[in-house]
Parts: C-alpha cells; structure tokens; sequence
C-alpha cells in the first residue's frame, strides 16, 4: 500500500459502534418502561415511581441520542464543511434537561408522599422489577464503556451517565421499598425517591459539562494531546511540534498543528513525511480531521492574525508546564 493512499475507515465506519450501542439503549429502556409501567401500577411505590419516570425519560433520550450520533457521522458538506460532530451536544443538551426535568418531578411527588404517605401494595413485585432494571442498565452502560475506549460520542457518554444514575436510583428505590415493609412506614419510599432525585440531578450536571465542552471546543486531555505529540515526532524528521489545537465535535477530533522540518528538505520529501505523520495518527485517532503546517526549523513566524497574543500565551505555557513530547530531546 502506498504512503500516499492509504484506507482509513470513513466517519460512518468510525460511528458504527457508536450507533448500535445507541440502539441496545433505546431497546432497553422502551421494555424497562413498559415493566415499570405494569410494577407501579400494581404497587403505587413513589420509588418505582420515580424511576418509571427515569426510564420514560430514557427513551425520549436514547431516541434523541441515536438521531444525534446518525447525523453527526453524515459527512461535510458545503455548508458544513468541519461536519455535523456537534450535533451530538445538542442531544447531550436534551439529556441533561430530561434529567432536570425528571428529577424535579419525582421530588415533588416524593415530598407529596413525605406529607401524606400511602401504604405500599405488591412489594415483592416492585422488588423484582427494580433488579432487573438496575442489571439491565449497568449491562447498557458496560456496552457504552466498552464503545467509548476506542470511539469519541459526547451523546453515549452522556447517556452512559444516566443510566450509571438509573442504576443507582434503583438500588435506592430498592432501599425505600425495603425499609417501606420492614419499618412499616411509607415514608422510607418517600425518601428514596427524593434520593433518586438527587442523583439524578448530579447526572444532570455531568451531562451538561459534557455539553457545554464540546459546545465550546474544549482542548482533549493532555494524555491525547501527548500522544498527538509523541506519533508526529516519531519521525526523526519531524524535529519538534508547535501551535497544537485540538478540539472535539461529537465523534470527529480536529487537529491542528505546527512541525519544524529541515528547511534543505524539498516540498516532495516534507509532503511525503507529513502524510506518514497523519497515518500514524489517524491509526490513534480514526475519526480526526487533521492539519499540519510545516515550518523550517529555528525559522518558525509568529502565529498571526486574532489569535497571535492568546498563541503567544499558551505557548509560553506550554514551555513553563513542560508539557512532554513538544519538542525532540537536544534539538
């Protein structure tokens, strides 16, 4: 295979784990709902209550998250020509305000409970129903684990996270309708439902951070950074790395990037180094949108233009942090 035609999965290849992942989830949640449906009605527990509700949302959410990940990995266009990755924030976006949502009304109907408990009917059967769903969502949010080792989703991960709360809101309806029948008291489901609540809450709020950094083109993490580093200047030829830009938008990574090269080099020979550079990223980094400059070596210009004082900044610290990997020891 030649250096200069290489086959790397396309953004549709790339998002596949992605989307079947999406669809177990949606699965999941649509027949959890439905069981959960028939468990309330049967007992009236405020807990299986409240996490009915949770999974009602996680349909809406797995649905919109599936929708967000099918169009992320439609490929550019001429009027979107850095892609479609972040649509995937915005289905994170919903996620987090179905949470908002639903934990505000299960403590309302929690507190309702507190003032006027009723007694539980058919526990054994809000029992069973909570096990299961709660081994069913961290059955789901394993497959999302596994998937987000070796794929980029804002949306599965935002999901992983509410169903990571999903199980543990049942674990705390389980609690409430326990205690429920061995203290005789109402009360204890009342309150495990506002514990639902508040985890669910705490959900909320990851989902929108996760959101909000993919909205607002947070950098990776500096051990992706690193490793961006460390693949270019596995070449001897590729003396140091400097200007690296790196942000997300859903499943897509863009990299941007400066390399100092041998100014003796001919256009050809620097061609030929950089497109052995991008494979060797592209195996990390498969869904990446990649851009790297070339510079003469101790002849780099200034970055220009609107940024130039906030590069001149970052590079400044970047030397003071002594961020591994930016430069070839002793060149």
């Amino acid at each position: 295979m030649s250096d200069l035609a290489p086959r790397h999965a396309t953004l549709k290849d790339a998002t596949l784990p992605a989307r079947r992942v999406a669809m177990l989830s949606v699965s999941v949640a649509l027949g959890l709902t439905a069981i959960k449906l028939v468990g309330w009605w049967l007992s009236g527990s405020v807990g299986l209550l409240a996490s009915l509700a949770d999974s009602g949302l996680d349909v809406v959410a797995a649905s919109s998250t599936l929708a967000a990940i099918g169009y992320a990995s439609t490929p550019p266009d001429a009027e979107h020509r850095f892609g479609h990755g972040k649509a995937e924030a915005f289905a994170s976006l919903l996620q987090a305000a179905l949470i908002f949502t639903s934990a505000a009304l299960i403590a309302r109907e929690a507190i309702s409970r507190l003032i006027d408990p009723r007694p539980l009917q058919t526990q054994w059967l809000a029992l069973a129903i909570l096990v299961l769903s709660t081994v069913l969502a961290l059955a789901v949010a394993a497959a999302q684990g596994r998937v987000l080792k070796d794929s980029r989703s804002v949306a599965v991960e935002s999901d992983r996270l509410h169903y990571l709360a999903d199980a543990g809101s049942n674990v705390a309806a389980f609690v409430g309708v326990v205690l429920a029948g061995l203290l005789h008291s109402p009360r204890a489901d009342a309150l495990a439902g506002l514990a639902v609540a508040l985890a669910l809450a705490w959900g909320g709020v990851h989902a929108l951070r996760n959101a909000a950094d993919n909205l607002m083109d947070h950098e990776l993490d500096d051990t992706e950074r690193d490793a961006i580093v460390a693949l270019a200047i596995e070449d001897p030829a590729i003396q140091s790395v400097h200007d690296l830009r790196t942000r997300a938008a859903g499943p897509i990574v863009h990299i941007q990037m400066h390399v100092d090269m041998d100014p003796r080099l001919t256009l050809e020979e620097a061609h030929r180094i950089l497109i052995r550079a991008e494979h060797r990223i592209l195996a990390r980094f498969p869904s990446a949108d990649l851009l790297i400059h070339p510079d003469p070596y101790g002849r780099a210009e200034a970055h220009s233009g609107v940024f130039a004082e906030a590069s001149a900044n970052l590079a400044a610290h970047d030397r003071m942090t002594d961020a591994p990997a930016t430069a070839r020891e002793g060149a």
